[in-house]
């Protein structure tokens, strides 16, 4: 459950006018934010609210075995989206990326809402993740070249806020959807009301200073990034499909996915990341540990409450709704009520609470317990995530080298998306073992769900690597 980051770098942009009065509202700027405002609005709605019926979606068309796939798609689409949006921008400007994004929302959902088989419905999450990625890049692209200085921070904090009333609202409108309709009608209602701010925005992109001169030649990011990208994007997808079976054929596709990740992931990552050395690599790979762990329980959990517990959808919806106001309580608490504990020790803090949330997980998994046990686990590892990713994101700025925050921004939302892919990877790899070998679905999800304590555990040993000095 994240937010669109800010941009790290931005080009030239207007100078601010003294004594001008325009704000973000107002004069050349009203349209702009107004339609900017609508589409993260509405991405925000479509990534959250598809959430909680995926494992309906799933069920219904005979895919639990896929249920990693599809939830995995949208991380490893989104890796190369966001690469891909940034690299168009700056060669063209932000209108084409933004048009393509946003043609390509509408119709991933129509996808999506029409699949007959789970194969359609990962390839509409995989489109999706594209997508959402060029969006977000190209909107973040448009408002640091058009927007003086004075307002930038406004209108960024702007698009920031938009996600907050979708991660509240979204959750349980769509989990009612789906009990008083149908999982479908959620990805039909959201292509609907998607179309009118997608025509706005292009729209209003196509005037000055909006379609904003594309960066010099040279200027925009190399070109082996986008490759290196589109093989680390493709080395997950590979592998989210190869744990979802034991045969040959899938250990293949698994080890060919490996092996893309293995060769081309540390490209993208600080050297050292992989053995944590002390500072910049420490912090990094403890990002990817904590969010590996949240992703998996945010995918199993709801999984879990519908094939094995049979919870009406709504009742996820209110999970998601939970963890959303968890993670911005516990945010608060540490920004204002523990600014001065040393930062690794709130990862530490932040590490065992997300144990303890896979515990409750754990024990959801049997039949006697109550569905709400394994439904609160969503909530107590969203308060442990409150506290460890901001704590992680002020020790990355701490270590990054002088003028080089954008490059420990990058690899903070690189890792992250690799550590939710490879965890939940191995954990589904664990699912479909016991499930070979006639073991219960409450064993493998109980096995899946026992797997995460080991990056809780690698985390709260590795925290002291990242402190500051």
């Amino acid at each position: 459950m994240t937010v669109p980051d800010e941009p790290t770098t931005v080009a030239d942009s207007p100078p601010a006018q003294p004594g001008s009065t325009e704000g973000l509202f107002s004069g050349r700027y009203a349209a702009a934010t107004s339609s900017f405002a609508a589409v993260m609005f509405l991405t925000g709605l479509a990534a959250l609210a598809v959430v909680p019926t995926l494992p309906t979606a799933a069920r219904d068309l005979d895919g639990v075995s896929l249920y990693p796939l599809v939830a995995g798609c949208f991380v490893a689409a989104s890796l190369l989206g966001g690469v891909l949006g940034g690299h168009w921008a700056d060669r063209a400007g932000a209108q084409r990326p933004l048009t393509a994004g946003m043609v390509l929302a509408v119709v991933t959902l129509l996808v999506s809402g029409a699949s007959t088989s789970i194969w359609q419905l990962a390839a509409g999450r995989f489109l999706d993740g594209l997508a959402g990625g060029m969006v977000a890049v190209s909107i973040n692209t448009a408002i640091g070249r058009a927007y003086p200085d004075r307002l930038r921070p406004r209108v960024l904090a702007l698009m920031s806020a938009c996600w907050i009333v979708p991660s509240l609202v979204g959750p349980p409108l769509a989990g009612l959807v789906v009990e008083w309709w149908s999982w479908r009608a959620v990805f039909f209602g959201l292509a609907t009301l998607t179309v009118l701010p997608a025509l706005v925005v292009v729209a209003v992109l196509r005037g000055s200073p909006w379609a904003a001169a594309p960066a010099r030649s040279g200027d925009g990011p190399p070109r082996p990034a986008l490759m290196v990208a589109t093989a680390v994007s493709l080395g997950a997808a590979l592998g989210q499909y190869g744990v979802s079976g034991w045969d040959m054929r899938h250990l293949l596709f698994a080890a060919g996915g490996f092996a893309l990740l293995v060769t081309f992931a540390s490209r993208l990552l600080p050297p050292g990341t992989w053995r944590a050395a002390r500072g910049l690599p420490a912090t990094v790979l403890l990002c990817g540990l904590g969010s590996g762990v949240f992703f998996t329980l945010e995918a199993y959990v709801p999984l879990l409450l519908i094939t094995g517990r049979d919870a009406p959808p709504v009742v996820i919806g209110l999970a998601f709704t939970g963890a959303a106001l968890a993670w911005a309580g516990s945010s608060w608490v540490q920004g204002r009520l523990l600014e001065h504990c040393p930062r690794h020790r709130l990862v530490v803090a932040g590490a065992l609470v997300q144990a303890a949330a896979v515990a409750l997980a754990v024990a959801g998994t049997r039949p006697a317990t109550p569905a709400y046990t394994a439904a609160s686990a969503m909530v107590v590892a969203a308060v442990g995530m409150g506290m460890y990713a901001p704590s992680l994101t002020v020790l990355s700025l701490t270590h990054s080298p002088p003028g080089r925050q954008g490059y420990a921004s990058s690899a903070m939302q690189t890792t992250q998306n690799l550590g939710q892919i490879t965890v939940l990877g191995l954990s589904s790899a664990l699912f479909n073992a016991c499930l070979a070998v006639g073991s219960t679905d409450a064993v493998g999800y109980g096995a899946a769900f026992g797997l995460l304590l080991a990056p809780c555990a690698l985390a709260t040993l590795l925290a002291a690597r990242a402190r500051s000095a």
